[in-house]
């Protein structure tokens, strides 16, 4: 109906259907439906057509004054609408970087995002690096309400708690330049001869598992520790240096010059939401939504 009074009024000051199409960038034919739909709406005509343009009825003339007052009237109860929802509306602060990225949970959000449109999603990108990873983590809650990642540390009971997604599955990436890069999939004994890069700066049970169960079934295999956290200078100087890598399937696109192959390796590791030791009443809400898709995709 708004735009249908836009066009009325358009045609009242133009005086006829064409110059009033040219100013609103859409053809005489669609000004003249329009004006047809509105004279058929409020039951009477509004226009007299004639060959020099048009003219406005007695009807006409009093609709005409009452047109920009109620096209005005509309679009201030737009505004207001708007603000209200805005001072209403329930914002999600997501986290997101290279190694973990927020698409699984946007993905998630976006099947039912219509039916709760109070909470706005804000992506609030943070760096991978392993000098500043562990303040990041500490600061759940401040900067961040979540991020989606995997839990590769034991000390994360410290920091946020975790609402399980899923599991990511245990591969060896390494230089598209490298003997094993034409392989589908990799087995352990495949890497005899080689060295493996095992990054465990977070104290993970399940790395550790895997670092023992090579070392004790696997000695052909030179392991090197690196006691930091997974960051993207990691897989740079994998590529560099012709280490393989010890690496999770979701990062499989992370470096252009490395390629990441499944290994027969029997091991996963979680991942989820990672979210504040003290939610927030919205966070609490919003945790509670994708709870509940998670038992009917179940």
């Amino acid at each position: 109906m708004n735009e249908k009074l836009n066009t009325f009024i358009q045609v009242v000051q133009s005086g006829s259907f064409s110059k009033a199409a040219e100013k609103l960038f859409i053809s005489p034919t669609a000004v003249m439906k329009q004006m047809n739909l509105l004279e058929k709406h409020v039951g009477m005509p509004l226009l007299i057509r004639t060959n020099h343009g048009i003219e406005l009825t007695k009807a006409g003339k009093s609709f005409s004054k009452d047109a920009a007052f109620m096209v005005q009237y509309f679009q201030e109860t737009l505004l207001r609408m708007r603000q209200s929802a805005q001072a209403n509306q329930l914002v999600i602060r997501v986290g997101t970087s290279m190694l973990n990225p927020c698409k699984v949970l946007l993905d998630m959000w976006n099947e039912v995002s219509d039916q709760f449109p109070q909470f706005k999603i804000n992506i609030v990108h943070f760096e991978d690096d392993s000098h500043t990873l562990p303040t990041t983590y500490r600061t759940i809650g401040k900067h961040y309400d979540f991020i989606v990642g995997p839990t590769l540390t034991e000390n994360w009971k410290e920091y946020f708690r975790v609402l399980e997604l899923g599991s990511y599955r245990f591969c060896f990436a390494l230089s598209r330049n490298h003997r094993l890069a034409s392989k589908i999939t990799l087995s352990v004994k495949d890497l005899y001869g080689e060295q493996l890069a095992v990054v465990n700066g977070g104290g993970s049970a399940v790395i550790d598992e895997i670092r023992d169960f090579l070392i004790r079934n696997h000695p052909k295999i030179r392991i090197k520790d690196i006691p930091r956290l997974y960051d993207i200078d990691v897989f740079n100087r994998c590529e560099e240096s012709g280490v393989v890598l010890l690496t999770l399937d979701v990062w499989a696109d992370i470096h252009p010059s490395l390629v990441t192959i499944p290994s027969d390796l029997d091991f996963t590791i979680p991942y989820g939401l990672l979210y504040p030791l003290h939610p927030s009443e919205e966070v609490n809400q919003f945790l509670e939504i994708i709870k509940e898709m998670q038992s009917q995709h179940s």
